[in-house]
């Protein structure tokens, strides 16, 4: 592992551990050239998947992307990080074990939905308002009465 300080090519790892979902192993690396340490996580991967734009155009897909989007759209939210963590990681293992290599961004954005309307209604709004591409507030407000929530 490349030191993301000085550039050196190899680090030492000084601590593993698993993180607590067991969803990846966490590792303080150590330069030896500069001593700046660092964390690394290591994931498994059951496949390389392809995010399938509404354009056709193909990306690789992102977790960090993903995990982005979500940290977002729960900014300031009383939602607990550990807990996004474990949405994000089962959203990224079905995708994995759909048996699908290319995945639509259309699927990927309803996981999503799905998830943060079981984790907080403001941030599934705020993801919906991007998502949805809400133009006016009256586009907020048809979603809102559509989720059956007191508007006053």
């Amino acid at each position: 592992m490349r030191c993301p300080f000085c550039g050196h090519e190899d680090t030492q790892v000084k601590d593993s551990r698993p993180t607590e979902d067991h969803s990846a192993i966490r590792r303080r690396r150590q330069c030896p050239n500069c001593a700046a340490r660092f964390t690394t996580f290591e994931r498994v991967q059951l496949r390389e998947l392809t995010v399938v734009k509404g354009s056709g155009q193909r990306e690789p897909f992102d977790r960090d992307k993903l995990a982005r989007s979500m940290t977002i759209a729960l900014q300031k939210r009383p939602v607990d990080r550990d807990r996004v963590e474990r949405v994000i990681n089962g959203i990224v293992r079905r995708l994995e074990s759909s048996g699908e290599s290319e995945i639509p961004t259309k699927l990927i954005g309803e996981l999503v939905m799905d998830a943060l309307a079981t984790l907080d209604q403001v941030g599934y709004v705020r993801f919906a308002s991007v998502y949805r591409d809400f133009r006016e507030a009256r586009d907020f407000g048809e979603f809102v009465g559509k989720l059956g929530i007191d508007q006053d």
